[in-house]
């Protein structure tokens, strides 16, 4: 066993978005290193055989752009465990046509960003039983070119695949830093991966797809994209609310860098969030509400 793998044995980890590409290998590296992983996915029994192909200790089924499934995930898996030490959020999705989750937030926004912040803070009395508690967030390089959208983060004006995704991207370095600043207990860092060959937007079809099997041809593997992650989650780092590249701490751009949009973020999310939890619609005014009743009857 190396240096850096001492200490991961019956550590409880769980890892989302760890049925393919980098999540799966992240999980498989952790459970190597003697951690007791939970892999989370949509799909029960890919999950299932992913697990057993692994020998991760457990799954966790969710379709995480969903936020009631996202809470429900949280305590689900609260309930099988006493504490968690490290949370992974690495699922996420680049769409190129707006899409809406039955809960009627746009995807990306929901997916790549909300759920990740409402699992995080559902699951912070766990990690605050946990042993040297980290939450690692998959970023990306894309930041660069967000902008956080606080009149209109779900793109419902001038949708753009790439800029929503950007934009969540930015955000999850944003909440990891003011995750950081609120939890100074916790370990809470984010990380570009590098471009990944993970298949990931060429389902989407047409020349998106096209561009994106052609980058996967010069990408780094899924084994090489995970290093960073598994970095974060396994070997010791004294830092917090820091964005890494390449094993180390890196500085991203600058509106990645500012507190009072970050804490302008997590303000936002909460609020998003908790009015989904509670029923309400997202987003919408009362004359967005009265258009498209109008819309749809006709009237």
């Amino acid at each position: 066993m190396t240096a850096s793998a001492k200490g991961m044995e019956g550590r409880v980890i769980l890892v989302t978005g760890s049925t393919g590409g980098i999540g799966l290998e992240t999980a498989r590296e952790l459970v190597k290193r003697g951690a007791q992983v939970t892999i989370a996915g949509r799909n029960a029994q890919k999950t299932a055989q992913v697990a057993q192909e692994i020998g991760a200790a457990g799954t966790l089924i969710a379709d995480l752009s969903e936020l009631s499934q996202v809470q429900r995930a949280a305590e689900e898996f609260a309930q099988r465990s006493g504490r968690l030490d490290v949370l992974v959020n690495n699922a996420g999705a680049l769409l190129n046509t707006r899409q809406e989750t039955r809960e009627g937030i746009e995807m990306t926004w929901a997916l790549n960003h909300l759920s990740p912040f409402l699992l995080t803070r559902e699951l912070l009395p766990l990690l605050q039983r946990g042993t040297m508690p980290r939450v690692v967030t998959v970023s990306s390089g894309a930041h660069a070119m967000g902008r956080i959208r606080f009149d209109d983060p779900e793109f419902r004006r001038g949708y753009s695949g790439w800029l929503a995704y950007a934009q969540s991207k930015l955000a999850n370095i944003l909440f990891t830093r003011e995750l950081a600043r609120r939890e100074p207990w916790l370990h809470a860092n984010t990380l570009h991966p590098g471009m990944v060959a993970t298949g990931f937007g060429s389902h989407q079809g047409g020349a998106f797809s096209q561009v994106y099997r052609l980058v996967d041809r010069f990408s780094l593997t899924p084994v090489q994209g995970a290093q960073t992650t598994i970095h974060l989650a396994a070997d010791p780092v004294d830092v917090t609310g820091r964005y890494f590249v390449k094993s180390s701490v890196a500085t991203p751009q600058p509106q990645a860098l500012d507190d009072g949009a970050a804490l302008r973020l997590w303000n936002l999310s909460e609020t998003q969030v908790d009015d989904v939890l509670r029923g309400r619609i997202p987003g919408r005014t009362w004359p967005d509400i009265l258009a498209e009743v109008r819309r749809v009857t006709g009237a």
